[in-house]
């Protein structure tokens, strides 16, 4: 959510951000106009208070009962119009940063860099879920029978796999170290302090969910009405919320963790995509970073996030490119945003495998957590979330960069430890 003093004071840059995010229409005017009567009300409320304790020093009885009625009516409006101020402060978006494209959609978004080699073969390569049914990796055909479309049995050395790809991100992520060597190899003056790993809730409230400005769209979310919980679509969902209504000393931030989950998605609207394989699943598993950090540091906390992004494919030799996503592809909530697409040869294109997204305040505001400075007043922290490891697509551009022309696949140089093997063959 934005700061209303911010809107008030830059109209412009709000209408503009509406416009070029493709943002449910404000009427900024009515919202203004709520805003100055809800300010008038509450300064009334504050002198009829003041009357009421002059009336009952006074003794003054029938006049404190008549102010009391009237402060009744006044808390009554108040209720409403901060309930109606409310509901058109959440439909703003966040002011996309300086650097961002203006685009409509996808077609808009800027490649920043392009890393490593793609692969060339002597033979037409295959896509990962031919691999995956000839060595008996993937099954979708019984997860159908079991649970529908768009669920899948990972098997065998691709269930090794992923697990060993979380031991491999997890060992970066906790080692000061390495982290170290990121941020020095990356130019960033910022801390190496490591992440914490978390295990995070999969259900969460629809009001803590609304909190996140993460609860639209609806009809990609799994509902449990018994319960009124929603199930995440990311990990992200129930990190974000964990210092909710919190003040955070400042000496304490930055504050990293790294959530491992499964997450869900209905996929209401891609109902021709990517049909086959695990590119596009109802439930998939990520190891999601989020961070809570000052002000002043939000910018090169994302891209510390990017460069640790970036220092994984590296590891696992997979290539890739670093786009900068414009404002009509970014979500409402973020601020700067940057993808990693990586390469697929048997796809013969980049496809998305992590996000990095820098929300500033827009998260927290709504969150209520702020951190403070001695002998300052608290403010809100700035938060960064982003992917380190999204498990299905990562073992996807594995499978397709490795495949050799016996059928089989390589395993990354890095992964081979946890999995005791360098190469998954027929059986």
């Amino acid at each position: 959510m934005l700061d209303i003093k911010f809107v008030k004071e830059n109209r412009g840059i709000v209408e503009e951000a509406i416009k070029n995010k493709h943002s449910k229409e404000v009427n900024l005017d009515e919202l203004l106009a709520v805003y100055e009567e809800r300010k008038e009300l509450r300064n009334k409320l504050d002198e009829l208070n003041q009357k009421r304790n002059i009336a009952a020093q006074n003794r003054a009885v029938d006049e404190g009962v008549a102010l009391k009625k009237e402060v009744v009516t006044v808390e009554a409006k108040l209720v409403d119009l901060d309930k109606k101020f409310m509901s058109l402060m959440i439909l703003l978006p966040n002011i996309p940063s300086a650097d961002t494209p203006v685009g409509p959609d996808e077609s808009g978004n800027k490649v920043v860099r392009q890393v490593g080699e793609k692969p060339s073969f002597a033979f037409k390569p295959k896509e990962h879920w031919e691999l995956g049914v000839e060595l008996d990796l993937i099954d979708n055909e019984r997860a159908a029978n079991v649970s529908g479309p768009r669920f899948t049995y990972l098997k065998g050395d691709l269930a090794l796999m992923q697990f060993a790809l979380i031991q491999f991100a997890l060992e970066i992520l906790v080692n000061e170290d390495t982290l170290t060597k990121i941020k020095n190899d990356s130019g960033l003056n910022i801390s190496p302090k490591p992440f914490v790993p978390i295990i995070p809730p999969v259900f969460v409230k629809p009001a803590v969910m609304n909190r996140m400005a993460r609860l639209e769209p609806r009809e990609e979310r799994y509902h449990t009405e018994a319960d009124d919980l929603y199930l995440v679509g990311s990990a992200e969902h129930t990190l974000g919320p964990i210092h909710m209504d919190e003040v955070i000393p400042a000496e304490k931030l930055p504050i990293r963790y790294a959530g491992y989950s499964t997450a869900f998605r209905r996929e209401a609207g891609a109902a021709s995509k990517d049909t086959r394989g695990i590119i596009r699943m109802h439930q998939f598993d990520k190891l999601e970073l989020e961070s809570f950090c000052l002000p002043e540091h939000s910018y090169q906390e994302q891209d510390f996030f990017v460069a640790i992004q970036e220092y994984i494919m590296k590891s696992l030799g997979l290539p890739y490119q670093v786009v900068l996503i414009c404002t009509g592809d970014m979500g409402g909530p973020d601020h700067r945003q940057f993808d990693i697409e990586t390469w697929m040869p048997g796809q013969n294109k980049y496809r998305e495998t992590q996000t990095s997204d820098l929300m500033t305040s827009y998260q927290s505001r709504r969150l209520n957590t702020r951190f403070k400075k001695k002998d300052e007043k608290p403010d809100f922290v700035h938060m960064n979330d982003a992917t380190a490891i999204a498990v299905g697509r990562t073992l996807v551009a594995i499978m397709e960069n490795n495949q050799q022309a016996d059928g089989s696949i390589k395993i990354p140089e890095v992964l081979q430890k946890y999995m005791g093997k360098s190469v998954i063959a027929k059986q």
